[in-house]
Formats: C-alpha cells, structure tokens, sequence
C-alpha cells in the first residue's frame, strides 16, 4: 500500500508547540528568574537611596532655603551653596568644554590615527579612572598652594579647573566618537566643492555631530556637579553670599562641600541643611541626566 504524499508530510512534520514541562524550557526559566532577581537587586540600592533622600530632605524644602545663607544657624539655607556649585560647574565647563571638544576634533580628523593619537587615547581612558580626590590635590599643589592666581589660594577658579579635570576624558571621549559617525561622504562634498577642512569642520561635520557632543558634556557636567573631594581642596567653604565677579578669586560654598561639612555635625539644624542639600543636589544632577537622554533620543530620532 504506497501513502499519499499528504499524509507523508503530516507524519514527518515535527511537534513545535512550547512544552513548559521540558527540562531546557524548566531551566530557561529559572535563569530569567534569576537575571531578574539580579537586576532588581542591582537596581534596590539606588531606589533605597532615592527614596531616603526623598523623605530626609524633600520635607526640609521651603523658600527659605534657596534665600538664605548657610550660616548653619537655625532658618539658614542653602542659597550660597546653590549658586556656588552653579559658578564652579559653569567654570569648569568653560574649560573642559573647548579644550574637549578641541581635542576630539584632533582625534578624529587631524590625527591620522598615528602614534599620538593612540597616546592621547590612552590618557584619555586612564584619566577617566583615575580617583576625584587624585585632581583636587594636583590643583591644590599647583593653584592653591603656590598662589598663582592674583595671590590667592582657596577659590571657585580652583575648583573650575579641578572640576575640569574630571570632565574632560568624558568629552574627548563623546566628541572623537560622534565625529566618527559622521559619513565621510559629506567631507568629501564639502571639499569637492572647495571648502577648506576648517571650513568643513565648522560647518558640516561638528553641525552633524552636535548632538552626540551635547549629550557627552551635558554627561561631564552631571558628573562634576556632585563631586566632593576636588573641592575640599581647592574651592573650600564659605557662610558668605557670592559677591561680584571677585567671588571666584574667593572660597566659595558648593551643595557638595555643605553636605560633607554638614551630615557629620552633631546639630540638628546642620544636619536637616545636610539632608535639604543632598534633594536639591540629586534632584539636579537627575534633570542633567534626563536631559542627556533625551538629546540621545533626539539624536536617533
């Protein structure tokens, strides 16, 4: 008896229906299990701290705070400090960014991938690891210490260039990676119709590359704004308000430096100013690092 080729193809066809009951699918789905576990634990440390800050200091914010001094005294605020860590991240922004974005531009399009580029290279991913504290006693032993600077020692520049420090790797970084996404078809447009590579630089691969670049300093800037240790050493501490121009030849109160002076004293106001800062300084480096995801989000959009 010879069988039709129909019913040939129904026997030989192979079961694909998911069985739960198999051992590979058993164990499948205790490693998803386990993965997940693993993540959420990864992830209940920041959630925990969040939430601690969250109730410690979200409570302790009034107006009061942002329009007085950290005197330290009860009704004292965190005003000073707040617009001591924007002066100090707007300083070191203003040299990290030029001196990164220049740098990455050499990389990318003036190095030729020679012997000191890879150098470059190197440093820029050693720098990147090495300890905060590491750039607060260098620019301590360089600006602070030696007076360099119309004489004085502890003050917001100080700190700007140590800041600096910490900020640049991530931008150089950001923008040799973001130049190199760029379609050399459109430098060689751009020099076929007689553009100098300066010109194309300026005008057609940095415009093309601008949002990797934000992206990467907006990343730099987030990291600077919640360092500690750099500004112990160079930008120090002050009650006082922000004064004029010369307030950045001075010591200067930082959201970072008042939460280290603060937490360890054993007065209640103190600590509840401590607590106040550490919302506010969390809450911003938060919206910094939102806003750098969005810029990705624009980017591949």
């Amino acid at each position: 008896m010879t069988l039709s080729p129909t019913f040939s193809l129904k026997r030989d066809r192979p079961d694909l229906n998911y069985k739960k009951g198999l051992r590979r699918n058993l164990f499948n789905r205790l490693l998803t299990f386990l993965v997940g576990a693993f993540s959420a634990i990864a992830v209940l440390p920041l959630i925990a701290v969040l939430t601690y800050v969250l109730i410690k200091g979200g409570g302790a914010i009034n107006l009061n705070l942002f329009t007085s001094p950290s005197t330290g005294l009860e009704g004292g605020g965190i005003g000073n400090a707040v617009i001591g860590t924007v002066i100090v991240t707007f300083l070191s922004a203003l040299i990290a960014i030029p001196v990164g974005v220049g740098g990455g531009i050499f990389l990318a399009e003036y190095s030729g991938g020679g012997a000191f580029a890879h150098f470059i290279r190197f440093g820029t991913n050693v720098m990147s690891g090495v300890p905060s504290i590491i750039a607060g006693v260098f620019v301590y032993s360089i600006i602070v210490k030696t007076k360099i600077i119309f004489g004085n020692s502890y003050s917001a520049i100080a700190g700007g260039v140590a800041l600096s420090i910490l900020m640049l790797p991530t931008v150089i970084k950001t923008t040799d990676e973001g130049l190199k996404l760029v379609p050399d078809d459109l430098r060689r447009a751009a020099l076929g119709v007689g553009a100098s590579k300066f010109v194309t630089i300026l005008r057609i691969t940095l415009p093309s590359a601008f949002t990797p670049i934000a992206t990467g300093v907006v990343l730099s800037i987030a990291r600077a704004a919640g360092e500690t240790a750099p500004l112990i050493f160079t930008a120090l501490f002050s009650p006082f308000w922000p004064q004029g121009y010369e307030s950045i030849f001075n010591p200067i109160a930082t959201l970072s430096v008042l939460i280290y002076n603060f937490a360890t004293l054993p007065y209640e106001a103190q600590n509840e100013l401590a607590w106040a800062a550490s919302f506010v300084l969390v809450l911003f480096i938060l919206l910094i690092n939102l806003f750098a995801r969005w810029l990705r989000r624009f980017a591949a959009s």
